[in-house]
C-alpha cells in the first residue's frame, strides 16, 4: 500500500493525505426530510423471536397492516428506516412500523422492495419486512443500490444499502470525486456491490467515522486497493492494519475540499467527514435527529457525554446544510442560521 501503518501526525489544518490516486486513476461519474422527524431510537443489537410453533407467517403480521402482499411483524423495533426508505407503503402505528399502502405502481414497489432487500437480505437484526409470497422481481432491486441520495441537489452522493449487522445496521455512503472516490463506513461486504461501486470508479479512500461501523472494512480494502482512514484512538486488534491512522485533535484535509473533524465523545476517536462543495456533514453516530430534536444517543456512548456535547458545539464553525448520519434519517437545514440556531438550542 502507498501509506505506512505507523501512527501519523496530520494535525495541521494544511495537511494534505499522502496520494492513493496513482493506484486508481480512472475517471469519476456522478428527499428531502423535513428537520421534525418521528422517533428513531438507536438499537444497538437485537435478537428476533423466534418464529411461533406452526410456522405461519399470519401469527406473526402485525394487524395494522394493510391487507396484501407486504406486512410488518411484530419484531419490529422501531428503527424508522422502511418509514424514510419508502413512505409511500409504511407509517408508525402503535409504537413499530406497519404497511398502511400496499404498493399500487412500479416505483412505490421498487421502494417496498429496497426496503424489503436492507431489513431481509442485509442482515438487519430483527427481520421484520416481509412477503407473503417471494418477490419475482427482487433481483430488480438489489441493481438499484448504491442509490442516488438526491441527484439534482447532492449529484455524486450515493446510499451504499447492504447494511451490516457487524455496524449494528448503519449506513454507508459513496461520494463520487474526480480525485478518487470515498467510501464512508463499511456496508456488507458483497460482489454484487462491489461491481456497482466498481462501475461508478471504485474506491481510492475509505474514511471510517469511528470503530462501530468497520464492517467488512478488509474486504472493501481488498477489493479496491483502497486507503482505510482511522483515528488511532478507534483502532483495535481488527483495524490495525488500517493505512492511515489520524493522530492528535486535527483537523485534516483529505485533498482540498474535504475536511475530517475530531469529534471525540462517542468515541474516543470519533471523526466527522465535511464534504464542502456539497455542504455535507457525514456524522457516522456523533449526531442524529429525533422526533424531539437532536440526539447524541447517551445510553450508547463509549466514551464521554460530556466531551461528546463539547464536540457538538464544534459544528456551529462549519458552513453544512446536511448531515448523513450513521443511523436515522437525513436531515436538510434550510440554511446555515437554521442549522446553528438548532445546535446552539442543543448546546
Amino acid at each position: 500500500m502507498a501509506m505506512s501503518t505507523k501512527a501519523i501526525n496530520l494535525a495541521s489544518f494544511s495537511s494534505v493525505f499522502p496520494s492513493s490516486l496513482d493506484k486508481l486513476n480512472k475517471p469519476s461519474k456522478g428527499v428531502q426530510n423535513s428537520f421534525w422527524v418521528p422517533r428513531i431510537p438507536l438499537v444497538k443489537a437485537v435478537q428476533s423471536p423466534a418464529e411461533s410453533d406452526t410456522g405461519r407467517w399470519a401469527k406473526q403480521r402485525r394487524p395494522q397492516n394493510a391487507d396484501g402482499d407486504f406486512f410488518v411483524d411484530h419484531t419490529c423495533i422501531d428503527c424508522d428506516t422502511c418509514r424514510w426508505m419508502a413512505p409511500q407503503v409504511f407509517t408508525r402505528v402503535g409504537g413499530m412500523s406497519a404497511v398502511y399502502k400496499q404498493p399500487t405502481c412500479k416505483d412505490d414497489r421498487l421502494k417496498a422492495l429496497q426496503v424489503y432487500l436492507f431489513r431481509a437480505l442485509i442482515s438487519c437484526p430483527t427481520n421484520s419486512i416481509r412477503t407473503e409470497v417471494p418477490p419475482p422481481d427482487i433481483l430488480e432491486a438489489q441493481k438499484t443500490f448504491p442509490i442516488p441520495i438526491d441527484e439534482k441537489k447532492l449529484p455524486g452522493v450515493y446510499h451504499c444499502g447492504y447494511h451490516s449487522s457487524k455496524s449494528y445496521g448503519a449506513s454507508s455512503y459513496l461520494i463520487i470525486h474526480p480525485d478518487g472516490n470515498i467510501l464512508i463506513d463499511s456496508p456488507k461486504f458483497t460482489e454484487r456491490l462491489a461491481r456497482k461501486i466498481e462501475e461508478l470508479g471504485g474506491v481510492c479512500y475509505m474514511f471510517l467515522t469511528h470503530k462501530d461501523d468497520v464492517a467488512d472494512h478488509g474486504k472493501w480494502s481488498k477489493r479496491f486497493c483502497c486507503d482505510r482512514i482511522l483515528h488511532s484512538g478507534d483502532v483495535e486488534a481488527c483495524t490495525a492494519d488500517v493505512e492511515t491512522k489520524l493522530d492528535g485533535n486535527g483537523p485534516w484535509r483529505l485533498g482540498q475540499d474535504i475536511m475530517l473533524i475530531h469529534t471525540p465523545g462517542h468515541t474516543e476517536g470519533s471523526v466527522c467527514l465535511f464534504y464542502m462543495p456539497l455542504k455535507i456533514l457525514f456524522t457516522g453516530d456523533h449526531l442524529l435527529m429525533r422526533e424531539s430534536g437532536l440526539d447524541i444517543v447517551e445510553m450508547y456512548n463509549r466514551y464521554s457525554v460530556g466531551t461528546q456535547l463539547d464536540s457538538v458545539k464544534k459544528l456551529l464553525d462549519l458552513d453544512f446544510n446536511w448531515i448523513m448520519p450513521g443511523h436515522g434519517r437525513r436531515i436538510e437545514f434550510k440554511d446555515i442560521e437554521e442549522k446553528n440556531a438548532i445546535l446552539e438550542a442543543f448546546c
